[in-house]
């Protein structure tokens, strides 16, 4: 399996250490996904939405463990049923709000993504399909009301 990036994430965050771990706790930190030419027709027709799914690599991570320390706990848990981002596939995801559209640039905010990452993919959200009542958050129930105030650390080197 071959992936061939579509664009490069921009962002402020340089370094791992200290950046949001979700988009809930980077309200406002703006960044531009900038689509490489080939790829730009693609992006008709996407400033109708309000928000995007951003498909990224993990470019900075390598191996993983099927048992993790994630940011949000202090005891480890079952890789998959966390967002860290060593993974055997090293695949992220983001849901940002679409600002505007410039030359092939995606003006975004609320982003978490370190600066450099190559984008793989980029869905539309919406709340009909993206959206679900009755959910059950798991270890996370208590943990989650607190990602605003959570940043990144260097576990994950």
């Amino acid at each position: 399996m071959e992936w061939k990036p579509i664009g490069i994430i921009h962002t402020p965050f340089k370094q791992l250490g200290g950046m949001p771990i979700q988009p809930a706790g980077a309200v406002g930190v703006k960044g531009v996904v900038e689509v490489f030419k080939t790829f730009r027709a693609g992006l008709n027709d996407v400033d109708g939405f309000s928000h995007i799914i951003l498909i990224y690599e993990f470019h900075r991570s390598q191996g993983f463990k099927l048992e993790v320390v994630p940011f949000m706990d202090t005891r480890p848990r079952g890789l998959f049923s966390t967002r860290a981002p060593k993974r055997p596939n090293p695949i992220g995801l983001s849901t940002v709000q679409l600002d505007r559209i410039e030359d092939g640039n995606l003006h975004i905010q609320n982003v978490d993504i370190l600066d450099g990452t190559p984008l793989l993919d980029i869905k539309p959200y919406v709340p009909e399909f993206d959206s679900h009542a009755d959910v059950r958050t798991g270890w996370l129930e208590q943990a989650r009301k607190t990602v605003d105030k959570r940043k990144a650390d260097n576990r994950f080197r």
